[in-house]
């Protein structure tokens, strides 16, 4: 991809071509209907559900995950790590090393900590009957399913027309779009500033 990402999230290096392939895969994404975020407290849970059947490396951990959830939630490594090590500090796994691979495993705490956590994020809902998946709406991070929204089909109109512009627009027209996406970027950041404030 070209283009740089500056530190701490932002877009502000990145060049017209790299903010219109960002956008292509915005896009994509959007129509795959892949990668839900989980909460820190989701991720927790399920490692800790999955460290109760048997030891496992990380890698398996997020395979299992992925696997048990029907590939609709696959949790990226940098959640998946800093869990362990937190879990580990707290004194509820154990990590052995083996082939340079760190397989983890419940102490007598984390087994207590995993019955405590309750049924597997993945596990059907005793209660929940508004969904076949096993996830209901309250499981999302942030209460509700993100595709259950206006949102995935704006996002991805609007990615379209970025793609449209990269493509046939001058220089000019490409310039004038990348600023309207910065727009677009802070201000829907804004919208989360607001409701963290209220």
């Amino acid at each position: 991809m070209s283009g740089t990402f500056t530190g701490g999230g932002g877009w502000g290096n990145m060049n017209a071509d790299g903010l219109f392939q960002a956008f292509d895969q915005l896009r994509s994404q959007f129509e795959k209907k892949v990668g839900t975020r989980m909460g820190r407290g989701d991720v927790r849970s399920a490692v800790l559900a999955l460290l109760a059947e048997k030891p496992m490396h990380g890698y398996q951990i997020i395979r299992e995950i992925e696997e048990r959830s029907g590939g609709s939630w696959k949790p990226s490594a940098g959640s998946v790590y800093p869990t362990l090590q937190l879990l580990a500090d707290e004194g509820l796994i154990t990590a052995e090393e083996s082939n340079g691979r760190k397989t983890y495993a419940l102490t007598e705490e984390g087994k207590a900590a995993a019955e405590e956590a309750g049924p597997a994020p993945w596990a059907p809902e005793e209660k929940s009957d508004t969904t076949s998946m096993p996830w209901g709406p309250g499981n999302w991070s942030g209460g509700h399913n993100p595709f259950d929204s206006e949102l995935p089909k704006a996002g991805m109109a609007l990615a379209q027309a970025a793609a449209q512009v990269r493509r046939t627009g001058t220089p000019e027209q490409v310039k004038e779009a990348a600023a309207v996406l910065d727009e677009a970027r802070r201000k829907l950041y804004s919208i989360l500033a607001q409701d963290a404030q209220g």
